[in-house]
């Protein structure tokens, strides 16, 4: 029987914040960002599947999990730069490097401000730009705030968060700043152009961007452009995987992310090749 892999946990002093991480197992360091009100948690379901042979990084990021929500606003740029730091303090200095929704926006930046940290790169359910949400999105995102805190109140986000959360009363404060983040726009596309890691996007085919930015993503990372070609000679270092019948709401959790990111991660090709098995 596989033995469950012994968890190193800490913190990490950063730029003002104490980050909560864990470390589990050995191999090629992973580096896992989670998605908004979640934490590292949010990974436990496909944790064995990404993590055999490899050893995993989990962090809570500003405001989440265990890490607490300090005085500063809440930055994508900020927590990359937070992350590439704490990275050096682990001792690591090339990572490959999967984010959740805000864990891609981090990573993202992350693989933008510090290229040299990032190996290969997997965003799950990510954009470059504002304009990538379905336009019923955004003013659902302008409301966010404190106001919200006593409609969450019997949500998994909620209770998982008071379950662990260093000051579990600023909730409210937490959901302010996120609305701050969110109601600001942004357009990174000529940072997109930035990235030197080899990059994975996934989404779902029921995700909340629409699939035309994350086509037009994969678009501006070079890919899509034109036939792989036979033998593949033309086929783009990046990739793009859409799930079926997956939202942004589960996809961190879904059993296709793993066995779909993983080949890619471990920089291997799952595709057959038919003059290989086709018979002379």
């Amino acid at each position: 029987m596989p033995t469950t892999p012994t968890v190193t946990t800490g913190h990490a002093s950063i730029n003002g914040l104490s980050y909560y991480y864990e470390i589990r197992g050995k191999g090629e360091p992973l580096l896992l960002l989670h998605g908004g009100l979640g934490s590292g948690d949010m990974f436990a379901p496909i944790l064995p599947a990404l993590g055999d042979g490899r050893q995993i990084i989990t962090v809570d990021l500003q405001g989440h999990g265990r890490t607490a929500l300090g005085d500063r606003p809440i930055s994508l740029v900020d927590m990359g730069n937070d992350m590439a730091a704490l990275l050096a303090k682990l001792g690591h200095t090339r990572v490959d490097v999967m984010g959740y929704s805000l864990g891609a926006g981090v990573a993202f930046r992350l693989a933008v401000q510090h290229p040299e940290s990032v190996r290969r790169l997997v965003l799950v359910s990510a954009g470059f730009a504002r304009d990538g949400f379905y336009p019923e999105m955004l003013p659902m995102q302008a409301q966010m705030g404190a106001g919200m805190a006593p409609m969450l109140k019997d949500t998994p986000m909620y209770k998982s968060y008071v379950a662990v959360a260093p000051h579990p009363e600023e909730f409210p404060k937490l959901l302010d700043r996120l609305g701050v983040l969110m109601r600001t726009p942004y357009d990174w596309r000529d940072d997109v152009k930035k990235v030197q890691a080899e990059t994975m996007l996934v989404c779902g085919d029921s995700d909340m961007f629409r699939l035309d930015h994350i086509v037009e993503f994969y678009h501006l990372l070079g890919g899509g452009q034109r036939d792989a070609g036979w033998m593949r000679e033309h086929i783009a270092k990046n990739r793009l995987a859409i799930l079926p019948n997956v939202t942004h709401y589960e996809i961190f959790l879904s059993p296709q992310l793993a066995p779909t990111v993983r080949p890619f991660l471990d920089g291997k090709s799952t595709a057959p090749s038919w003059s290989a098995t086709a018979k002379p």
